[in-house]
């Protein structure tokens, strides 16, 4: 178990070094960016919304086709992937960069491995279910993409994209500040005290 465990450990090590090395010409600009996620100023989420919030009034009030919203997409990501490696260095100055920020860096690095491994696991797990249980991983997986199905039909496909887009953003400061562990102890709470008083109303 250990020897597996120091595989795993090994593999996750040799790939948060090489995706180290992909983006370190983005590594100003990603850790900008995640102190702006994690919340290290008061008014960062206000700004995320707020930016947000922007981009999706603009999309709204242009209302481009799908294809031209795409080729905008793409094209935008191919101009900050040939500008920021260009122009990071003199804006946030290279020689700045401290061991520190390095450290960071290494952690962000292998937070997004790991993220990756743990998506690759639940797929793993889903395609396990389906060859052991193939009539449960029927019934989730439809009555999962029904619900889903149901709430599209119910709100508009825009506001449901800018509802999940700001949620995700914020996402990683509500984690760093025990915000989504506060309110899901609290849930947890609540849900223990309607099954003890359907437990006592049963006695």
């Amino acid at each position: 178990m250990a020897e597996g465990d120091n595989k795993s450990s090994n593999v996750i090590a040799q790939e948060t070094a090489q995706l180290e090395e992909q983006l370190q010409a983005w590594g100003e600009v990603i850790l900008a960016g995640d102190r702006v996620l994690r919340w290290e100023k008061p008014w960062f989420p206000g700004a995320l919304v707020g930016a947000t919030t922007v981009i999706f009034l603009l999309v709204y009030y242009l209302d481009p086709s799908v294809l031209t919203g795409l080729s905008c997409t793409v094209m935008l990501l191919c101009l900050a992937d040939y500008l920021v490696p260009t122009l990071a260095p003199r804006v946030f100055g290279s020689n700045k960069w401290t061991t520190e920020q390095q450290q960071r860096f290494h952690e962000i690095c292998g937070n997004l491995v790991k993220s990756q491994k743990k998506v690759v696991g639940w797929w793993k797990r889903l395609c396990a279910l389906k060859e052991e249980k193939p009539k449960m991983y029927f019934a989730s997986v439809i009555s999962s993409l029904l619900a889903v199905a149901w709430i599209g039909q119910q709100v508009h496909n825009l506001f449901l994209t800018y509802l999940i887009v700001s949620f995700l953003l914020l996402l990683p400061g509500l984690n760093q500040h025990g915000i989504i562990t506060k309110y899901t102890a609290m849930a947890k709470r609540e849900i223990n005290k309607l099954l003890k008083q359907k437990e006592k109303k049963n006695e």
